[in-house]
């Protein structure tokens, strides 16, 4: 390795990757501890084909510190295609194992394109930003081209109809954030997802003659046009004047009410709501339309989502799907069923108290009730073994991973190494966000690893992979600047 740009390897984030790593192999060996057969290092076990990922992952990333920095920006695109045709093929080839198709299995060995594919996507999208002039905002070609890059995957990997690693490349739209697309983006993003929850949690419960969940969008939505109206479009005047018509419009129901007259939510409540876009269509008619056009698309989108919930929640998702996040919302407990994994999950993590268990002396994860306990839920041996001390440790551990990948992303000298970075950073985000969440039950159990702590080479080799082709490209930002 050239000593011209060794010094420079940012030895920081190198280190939490190797305390990081060295915590999950001992975490897997906690998850699957045999009585019978206590080392680590036996190849038969979890633990020991964990520890063999591990060196060979370290080899890998030495091997990606040897390669010229260029070659990753040179080949950005043919990687990016390549994977994207070994994803073609999984979806024909790949034996079907819990529902989906998604693993290449070459005798004793098998791997997940999925995963790979995080890093080609990443170096695709840090590609296109960086060529000539580019700017996202300059059109919408740009718009779509990004999209493009990020989308096909995702459709790629549904078709295999493996749903949590399709959804983590959806972080990546925090990077097109990053690069200048409009926060109103992600805030519809987050809008929608509260529409969903909404919509689904209250289907059952009636008012006004109209599901609960309908009528607390639609109310939402009111108020959303009326913030929008005060603060995106400084319409405080017009503002005001939908607050009189609503209250104007629920002194009239009450009224009716009253008189024993009750008129059914669907014919009044979306009645209101658009007599008050019409208003705003209105006041486009007096100049400064942009704003206003936003506020009643972003209302209509809301509407058209809100009824659409339904059919894509019976229809789109699969039974288990709709199964699980019954149970993450509250609607059915089914302990025994899709909900047993999360139960068993917050027994261990709460049975670990402040202190923890200590080391192999968990009992929910020996006597291996929770189900996937060295994959997706090993999160719930921390907490068992190391308790409240432990798991927030791991937390810091990861928030100061992600915050240097983030410094690093600004000191980059070029776009191509500055949106690759965040691509990274976004990547860590989803995963530990969803799978603590999944495990304490926030989230719907979709099958997200916990990063370089869940069992499996292809979670370890693709983080890795990813990390360290950032390492490289960041250890050589000073010979960029000499040119």
């Amino acid at each position: 390795m050239p000593t011209s740009y060794v010094r420079y390897i940012d030895w920081m984030s190198v280190g939490l990757y190797l305390v990081l790593v060295v915590a999950g192999v001992f975490s897997v060996y906690a998850a699957s501890y045999d009585f019978d057969n206590a080392s680590i290092f036996d190849f038969n076990e979890f633990s020991g084909k964990q520890v063999r990922w591990i060196f060979l992952a370290l080899g890998l990333a030495l091997m990606i510190m040897l390669i010229d920095r260029r070659m990753y920006e040179t080949y950005a695109y043919p990687i990016y295609l390549t994977l994207l045709a070994i994803m073609v093929v999984t979806i024909f080839v790949a034996p079907d194992i819990k529902g989906s198709r998604s693993w290449l299995v070459f005798g004793p060995v098998s791997f997940q394109p999925a995963e790979f594919g995080k890093f080609a996507t990443a170096l695709a999208l840090a590609k296109l930003f960086s060529g000539y002039q580019f700017r996202l905002n300059d059109s919408h070609t740009n718009y779509l081209r990004a999209l493009a890059i990020i989308f096909v995957p995702i459709a790629l990997i549904l078709a295999q109809r493996e749903t949590g690693s399709a959804l983590a490349y959806l972080s990546l739209f925090f990077v097109l954030y990053r690069e200048g697309m409009s926060g109103l983006v992600l805030l519809a993003a987050a809008g929608a997802v509260i529409i969903f929850v909404v919509a689904v949690k209250y289907a059952g419960t009636m008012f006004m003659d109209m599901p609960l969940g309908e009528a607390a969008v639609i109310i939402m939505l009111g108020l959303l046009l009326l913030g929008m109206l005060a603060v995106y479009c400084h319409r405080v005047k017009a503002a005001r004047n939908v607050v009189l018509f609503y209250l104007g419009a629920a002194a009239v129901a009450w009224g009716l009410h009253l008189l024993a007259i009750d008129i059914p939510g669907r014919y009044f409540l979306p009645p209101v709501l658009a007599a008050s876009c019409v208003y705003c269509l209105i006041l486009c008619l007096r100049g400064d339309s942009k704003p206003l056009l936003v506020t009643v698309g972003a209302v209509m989108a809301g509407v058209i989502f809100l009824y659409s919930v339904n059919y894509a929640f019976t229809s789109v998702l699969q039974p288990h799907h709709q199964q699980r996040i019954k149970v993450t919302l509250g609607l059915e407990e089914d302990r025994l069923g899709a909900g047993y994994n999360v139960n068993q999950s917050k027994i261990a993590i709460g049975s670990g108290g402040l202190t923890g268990k200590g080391f192999l002396n968990g009992t929910q994860t020996k006597l291996k009730y929770v189900p996937e306990q060295h994959t997706d839920f090993i999160y719930c041996t921390i907490g068992e073994e190391e308790g409240f001390i432990g798991s927030t440790a791991v937390l810091l551990l990861f928030l100061a991973l992600i915050l240097r990948v983030i410094h690093i992303a600004e000191r980059q000298p070029t776009v191509f190494g500055r949106v690759y970075a965040y691509c990274v950073a976004s990547y860590f985000i989803f995963h530990l966000a969803v799978n603590v969440g999944m495990v304490i039950g926030l989230c719907p159990v979709i099958g997200i690893p916990l990063p370089f702590f869940s069992y499996g080479g292809s979670s370890l080799w693709s983080f890795t992979i990813l990390l360290f082709i950032l390492l490289r490209i960041d250890a050589s930002r000073r010979e960029h600047l000499t040119y």
